[in-house]
């Protein structure tokens, strides 16, 4: 690749292009933002001349590394690159710590992927100018540079490192088990009894466990977990599934054919934006999502090569919905794209907010007006804390409308990954596909099919939640008080947050209401701004970076998830367990008083 740069101008001006004219392109979440757009002025011909100087000092490197004897070379070739990756993140990309447009920071390593063996070695097949450009625009900031970097700075701490903390605390993530969560007995005891049916046999199982885990397996290929199951899942499962949903909505109709079990909600999400990307009118597709987003919409959009329209959540008002928004929104982006999909997150995810009924109802006629796909992310939907706050599913709001609201087209989903449960690496999940045209939904259960199937494991977790264990059965008691101390501890860090966030100088905190985040907007100084610029770091990132060098707490900056112009925010879980909570907001108070002091 170094020749083919060196040696074709045109392929070094379609490098050049891509770092250059099209990076902004490629960060459509961090667009608004004039020092983001700085970032990405850099002329072609700089560019060039960069990446020139780069190649031919990396070439020199490996030639005088591949005249050293044998036995050195490696350590030679391993400092060379090390060294230049360094050098690249803070010449090229203005610092070790910036959030790098994906098209350089991939390109780059590539590049030292490639010189840390040998010049001499034949080009790849796959490069990045012939691969899915798609994939080289996505984005996924909740697993993005400061990710990386906690991960780097737990190893230096491993290492003996001397630091001002003495570990990573992991709050950029809704990973709950990872943050301290217990599991619950009984999802855990059901696994065990159908990942191996010996234990049927054991006095140590409760029988309501054994009779349902007897249940699945009778309807598994084999009588085994270890069989594929049906394409959108166990029967047996799906069924439950509907019992749940029935009894959730106060007895509005469900059917199990409309049931797909998917590995978390993530799969299902995905399978349906798949589904809707078709041109139409000689326009691509558009889905239109809230902002702030949860990145997975972000990310899969660009992957799927669709547009993606934003429309803002109101922060004044507790991250409220409002039609005029969501109608302006639709009318600006019919100019470029044909909106097909209208995503909602309730609760919300990253903002916390619980949606009312009054907002749902203006939302389902906004999307029955206007001819939308109403998708429904409902994955928190146990996790409701604020008294004055409740859960009200999208598909009991639109029956209950009566027509033509009840045939709203709409797909739901939820996970086993949130709520009580907070299994996120079993996989589990479903969504619930209604009104869809027959045709239609045959082509997206042929799609599915070609996966083969969701894993046993999720499907297992899935039965769990929507078939727990019922009043006067032997596990009710324990399962109950695991639940409930789950639900109650969450609400307790829910409030210990935005208690402790709110007093912060400069902060603006909405209630967390539901989920698993909080969402402050925050005030940076213009000094800080400047220091920011300086490194080529968006305000909130490099707050973001500041705070995890200093206090070793990992939080995601607002940019990752889309905010008004002009705003910062970051997202914080309220996942660590009380105590750890509590240490952690401390830490973050020292570091806040002493970033405003130092910046202000």
């Amino acid at each position: 690749m170094s020749r083919l740069l060196i040696n074709k101008p045109s392929a070094m001006q379609r490098a050049a292009a891509t770092m250059s004219g099209r990076a902004a392109a490629a960060l459509p979440l961090r667009q608004p933002y004039p020092q983001q757009q700085q970032q990405s002025k850099l002329t072609p011909s700089v560019v060039i001349r960069r990446w020139k100087s780069f190649i031919h000092s990396v070439q020199k490197s490996a030639t005088a590394a591949s005249a050293e004897p044998a036995a050195a070379a490696p350590s030679v070739t391993t400092t060379t690159a090390a060294s230049h990756r360094s050098r690249i993140q803070s010449e090229a990309f203005g610092g070790r710590h910036s959030p790098f447009d994906a098209r350089r920071e991939n390109i780059a390593l590539h590049l030292l992927s490639s010189f840390s063996t040998s010049t001499n070695m034949p080009a790849k097949c796959l490069q990045l100018e012939n691969i899915n450009p798609n994939f080289i625009t996505m984005e996924y900031a909740v697993r993005g540079p400061l990710v990386i970097r906690a991960g780097e700075i737990e190893k230096e701490l491993e290492k003996g490192a001397k630091k001002p903390f003495d570990q990573v605390i992991r709050a950029n993530i809704g990973d709950c088990h990872a943050m301290g969560q217990q599991p619950v007995t009984f999802l855990r005891q059901l696994l065990a009894l159908t990942f191996e049916p010996r234990l049927l046999d054991s006095p140590d199982y409760p029988e309501d466990v054994k009779k349902r885990a007897r249940a699945i397996l009778a309807n598994c290929q084999g009588h085994s977990v270890g069989s594929y199951t049906d394409s959108a899942g166990l029967e047996v499962v799906r069924r439950q599934v509907v019992d749940y949903i029935e009894k959730r909505d106060g007895g509005v109709p469900s059917d199990w054919q409309n049931i797909y079990l998917t590995g978390g909600a993530s799969p299902g999400i995905k399978s349906i934006l798949s589904l809707i990307h078709a041109e139409v009118g000689g326009k691509k597709p558009g889905v239109m999502v809230p902002i702030p987003q949860y990145p997975l919409y972000s990310a899969t959009i660009a992957e799927y090569g669709m547009d993606k329209v934003d429309y803002y959540l109101e922060e004044d008002s507790g991250w409220s919905l409002s039609r005029q928004e969501l109608q302006r929104s639709f009318d600006e982006a019919k100019k470029t794209c044909n909106p097909r999909a209208l995503v909602v997150i309730n609760p919300g995810n990253p903002t916390g907010q619980v949606l009312t009924r009054d907002n749902i109802v203006e939302i389902i006629k906004f999307a029955n007006d206007n001819g939308l796909l109403l998708l429904a992310d409902e994955v928190y939907q146990d996790n409701v804390y604020d008294k004055s706050s409740k859960f009200y599913s999208f598909k009991k709001v639109a029956y209950e409308m009566g027509e033509p609201y009840r045939s709203q087209e709409l797909v739901s989903f939820l996970s086993t990954s949130k709520g009580f449960l907070g299994e996120c690496g079993i996989r589990g999940g479903y969504m619930e596909v209604v009104n869809l045209c027959p045709q239609v939904k045959a082509m997206l259960t042929k799609s599915i099919t070609a996966a083969l199937c969701s894993t046993t494991a999720g499907q297992v977790a899935v039965s769990a939640l929507v078939n727990p264990p019922k009043q006067g059965e032997p596990s009710y008691e324990l399962f109950q008080k695991e639940k409930n101390a789950t639900l109650a501890a969450l609400k307790e860090r829910a409030e210990l947050v935005h208690k402790t966030l709110s007093s912060f100088e400069g902060y603006k905190v909405n209630p967390v209401q539901g989920a698993m985040y909080v969402f402050p907007q925050i005030e940076i100084p213009p000094k800080a701004i400047e220091a920011a610029k300086a490194k080529g770091m968006a305000p909130d990132a490099f707050y973001a970076f500041e705070l995890l060098e200093t206090s070793g707490i990992c939080i995601v900056p607002g940019s990752g998830f889309g905010q008004k112009p002009g705003t910062y925010h970051f997202r914080s879980t309220i996942l660590p367990q009380t105590d750890k909570l509590k240490l952690m907001m401390e830490k973050f108070r020292v570091f806040h008083a002493d970033f405003m002091k130092k910046y202000k």
